[in-house]
């Protein structure tokens, strides 16, 4: 018996190993965290981020990004706008030091790119009717990009393939006023 209850664990070891190994895995990926001090996660959005008020971009923290981690991109999207997903910010080649993005401002040696009203910059949640999700994505990547600044959430998509070290995922709700 002594050797039966042997055998089965020895051959249980290399399956607690790998499970072990995708939690450490899955667990540095999801050390990344994007915050802010004006909604929580899945909150509203105050007024003041949007076009009903000053539109400047809500505060954002930034913390648990990989060591190494080359830079940090983010990406602010509306996924139930009626014509398909809006983009209303697109930013790059954060540095991975940054731990706070202030309000009404991108990070210095940040690249924006254009968004969906092809503007550079924030565009604060506008939406024609009813209540939409705001998804604030942050991306820390293997690499800095090497991207025009006219560059679109299109072709940062295709830059950041394969250098995604870990991401952060922030939403706020809004309804139009």
């Amino acid at each position: 018996m002594n050797n039966l209850r042997r055998s089965l664990l020895l051959s249980l070891v290399p399956t607690l190993l790998c499970a072990a190994s995708l939690q450490a895995k899955d667990a540095k990926l999801s050390q990344l965290k994007l915050t802010t001090s004006v909604f929580t996660n899945s909150g509203s959005i105050p007024a003041a981020f949007t076009c009903d008020g000053s539109e400047a971009s809500p505060p954002l923290a930034i913390s648990g990004v990989p060591r190494e981690a080359k830079s940090l991109a983010l990406i602010m999207d509306d996924p139930d706008a009626p014509g398909g997903t809006w983009t209303h910010w697109v930013l790059w080649n954060i540095d991975p030091a940054t731990s706070q993005i202030p309000q009404g401002t991108a990070p210095r040696g940040a690249q924006q790119g254009i968004n969906s009203w092809e503007r550079k910059g924030y565009g604060g949640p506008c939406p024609p009717s009813g209540q939409h999700r705001y998804y604030f994505r942050l991306y820390a990547l293997s690499a800095r990009l090497n991207l025009p600044a006219n560059s679109t959430r299109k072709e940062l998509d295709l830059a950041m393939r394969g250098k995604v070290l870990g991401e952060a995922e922030l939403l706020g709700v809004y309804a139009h006023r």
